[in-house]
């Protein structure tokens, strides 16, 4: 006889959904490029969890490039975009979360507003005065519309 008990049943949570930068630069100058991040492949979903350092980095849960489970990592601002509100449902990933901090919808969608723009800002400042590589594959120039 199993003593185990099955889980309990969790409410849905507001949180704020992002997807990991397909191409990140790095290295002397920033003349590098990696895809991804070291815990997460480029284009990942994760969602945030929490934020430190005036927003320059953000606590998130997703899937990594090793494992179909969820885990916590912390991951620079930069390296994430596309910020939305969503609400989650799934058991696995309400338990890796572990609670809302958001509240509502509304918080959601300001908190999401906020992290775009910070992130956008801390990619800009990273590099300043230096060229992107050529051909460069980061997300600021991926994201141009030409």
């Amino acid at each position: 006889m199993s003593t185990a008990r099955p889980h309990e049943p969790l409410e849905p949570v507001w949180t704020i959904a992002a997807n990991v930068v397909r191409w990140r630069r790095h290295g002397e100058g920033g003349q590098g490029q990696r895809p991804g991040t070291k815990t997460f492949k480029g284009g990942a979903k994760v969602y945030v969890c929490g934020w430190s350092g005036g927003r320059e980095y953000c606590s998130v849960a997703g899937r990594t490039r090793r494992s179909p489970r969820f885990v916590n990592a912390i991951v620079p601002a930069r390296h994430l975009h596309t910020f939305r509100p969503q609400l989650v449902r799934s058991p696995a990933l309400l338990r890796t979360i572990g609670f809302s901090w958001i509240g509502d919808e509304e918080g959601a969608v300001a908190g999401a507003a906020d992290l775009e723009r910070s992130a956008r800002t801390y990619r800009a400042g990273r590099w300043p005065d230096r060229p992107h590589p050529e051909p460069c594959l980061c997300h600021e120039c991926l994201s141009r519309v030409p």
